[in-house]
């Protein structure tokens, strides 16, 4: 496996590889003085900033930074960029996969083109921001894989030749807003696949907890806000339990658990919107009543000279409406009433000059202010309170939005990725830098439930938050930290500091990661979902070719601490019988179904459990 990248998420992803699957890895790197980390972009202090240098540097020591402290089955290529030569140099030409984990996507795009190349039977893994780029990536690479007729990499029988684009902003939104927000589930969603898990608390004497519709953890018996080694893989039987049997579920008190709860299609991203705003939009309630008076007034009028001339009632309309525009003739030898109507006519058509022109400028400036930023509301409260709009806060703010959650952002660049997002949700947008003195009030922090701190300076975030508590101590703060060492530090110090409060600490390649490394062994990674500090994977598999999974029904094939099969996705067979309209789900499998070799089913499943079944089949292919 080579794995190409310029930040965390390439050592991550080679970390994952190599202790995970056991895989022999490649690590393409920029040279140790140009860093493995992106920049501050000058927003931090130039001491917070050398302070991070000195722990980077350190990270970077024990992530094979020197040729003595390399892991084993490892080995690292320092170039400053991916070049032909480089990828050659690295063993393109001999790999399995190929992962290109670069923050831009135009060297992904142009690395990957090149390894094709180099190598027609390389299955790729591109991480890229933009969906509809990726989608015609995708096809425009596996199609020069099949005109170049390989039968699969090089020593792998029975792999498949892919491309698979991902995004880690993707990959990390659902756990980042599931984390957020405490109590609601946690989200996998991909291709209009929806998974729904719900963290529950212990239950009380004489409460009886809802198991849902299956049980998918047991969280950690040490703490139910663990942190440190508490709630890792490190943490023994205190631990988490990931895929637990059933008798473990029963035996399991004082715990709480992660269940599922709903499976369902999730439809489009964003509803289509209207051609253009209604008419509540357009006008003001003190201008709409204005106006139903006057129209009220019109139809009084044509009433009253339909009675008093006995005319018929579309021709007195007609005249009053000339009276009102003052463009009929005087009514000098008509009947008194008549002339008292049309003075009266007259006065209302004064009286609708103004109201017009005030319906003309306040209709142009709703045109005008609906492409502006729009401020958070006076009496708003128990919103979400999103700090930095780049790749990752943009695709947060898109699902908070499709949960239909309320959102205040704060981004201090005014021309930052998902500032047109935020105006085309009508989000209220506060624009400044959060480490300044009223910022934070601005976006009515003291009334929110929640913090998402998810800029890309890990100081800025960190300052954020801490100012955040000391204005509302029992705030819920969600930080995006770069490095998960420096997560997990920071996350253990928070909640030293404020026991009260629900402190999360997430970095955003150990989210990701597991999904990067899942698409390099050819399989489709849907998400993961984060229980403490650990993962669980959900994936789709097409049963064929694994022994543990084909003939056997879906009770023989639940490996507890392992896999489990959730789902059975019959859009590609045609059996759509129970599944929801659309979706072609059917997740209420009974345990007596026997899975057949052309059977697509979604399984979740721990990380060492998702290796071992992938080895499993490469060595039965074999």
């Amino acid at each position: 496996m080579v794995v190409c990248g310029d930040d965390g998420l390439a050592h991550r992803l080679a970390a994952e590889l190599r202790g995970v699957y056991r895989e022999q890895v490649t690590l393409v790197v920029p040279p140790a003085g140009r860093g493995v980390r992106q920049p501050v972009a000058g927003r931090a202090r130039a001491a917070s900033a050398a302070l991070i240098d000195r722990f980077v540097t350190a990270v970077n020591r024990g992530n094979g930074g020197s040729d003595d402290t390399l892991a084993p089955g490892e080995r690292v290529v320092e170039a400053a960029e991916p070049t032909e030569a480089v990828l050659a140099g690295a063993g393109v030409e001999r790999a399995a996969a190929l992962a290109l984990v670069y923050d831009d996507d135009e060297t992904n795009i142009r690395a990957a083109l090149t390894a094709r190349r180099l190598n027609p039977r390389l299955r790729l893994v591109l991480r890229l921001y933009n969906r509809r780029l990726g989608q015609h990536i995708e096809e425009l690479l596996d199609q020069a894989a099949e005109l170049t007729g390989a039968d699969g990499p090089p020593g792998r029988v029975g792999t498949d030749i892919t491309t698979t684009v991902l995004s880690d902003a993707d990959t990390a939104a659902p756990a980042l807003v599931a984390t957020a927000l405490v109590g609601t589930g946690k989200v996998v969603d991909a291709e209009g696949l929806l998974l729904r898990a719900v963290e529950r608390r212990p239950p009380g004497p004489g409460e009886v907890a809802d198991p849902g519709l299956c049980t998918l953890a047991l969280l950690s018996a040490t703490s139910n806000d663990p942190a440190g080694d508490e709630g890792s893989e490190d943490s023994g039987d205190q631990g988490p339990r990931l895929l637990p049997d059933a008798a473990a579920v029963a035996a399991a008190t004082g715990r709480g658990t992660v269940v599922l709860e709903q499976l369902s299609y999730s439809g489009p991203p964003l509803p289509a919107r209207r051609g253009g705003p209604p008419l509540a939009s357009l006008f003001s309630r003190r201008l709409r009543w204005s106006l139903a008076g006057l129209v009220a007034a019109v139809v009084a009028l044509a009433v009253a000279l339909t009675v008093v001339t006995r005319d018929n009632p579309l021709h007195a309309t007609y005249v009053t409406l000339l009276d009102l525009f003052a463009i009929n003739e005087p009514a000098h030898r008509q009947s008194t009433g008549r002339q008292v109507l049309q003075l009266l006519s007259m006065i209302v058509g004064l009286l609708l000059l103004p109201v017009l022109l005030a319906a003309v400028l306040e209709a142009l400036g709703t045109f005008r202010t609906a492409s502006a930023l729009r401020k958070p509301p006076r009496g708003l409260s128990g919103h979400i309170v999103l700090l930095g709009l780049g790749k990752i806060g943009t695709r947060v703010l898109t699902r908070l939005r499709e949960l239909h959650i309320p959102v205040v952002c704060v981004e201090a660049d005014p021309e930052a990725r998902g500032m047109a997002v935020a105006r085309r949700l009508r989000v209220p947008v506060v624009l400044g830098d959060v480490t300044q003195e009223g910022v934070l009030e601005a976006a009515k922090i003291h009334r929110a439930d929640a913090l998402l701190a998810l800029t890309s300076a890990d100081t800025t975030n960190l300052e954020a938050v801490l100012y955040a508590r000391s204005v509302r101590p029992d705030l819920r703060a969600v930080l995006r930290l770069y490095d998960d060492d420096f997560a997990k530090a920071v996350y253990r110090t928070l909640r030293t500091a404020h026991p009260s409060a629900l402190t999360r600490s997430r970095s955003v390649s150990h989210l990701a990661a597991p999904a990067f490394a899942g698409a390099m062994m050819g399989r489709q990674i849907l998400g993961a979902i984060p229980v403490e500090r650990r993962v669980l994977l959900f994936a789709a598999v097409v049963v064929g070719g694994y022994a543990q999974l084909e003939g056997r029904t879906v009770g023989e094939a639940f490996r507890a601490g392992a896999w489990r099969v959730l789902a059975l996705d019959t859009a590609g067979s045609g059996d759509g019988a129970g599944a929801p309209p659309g979706s072609g789900l059917v997740w209420d499998l009974p345990d007596t179904y026997v899975l057949r070799a052309e059977d697509r089913v979604v399984l979740a499943a721990t990380r060492r459990g998702l290796a071992e079944l992938l080895g499993r089949r490469a060595r039965s292919a074999t």
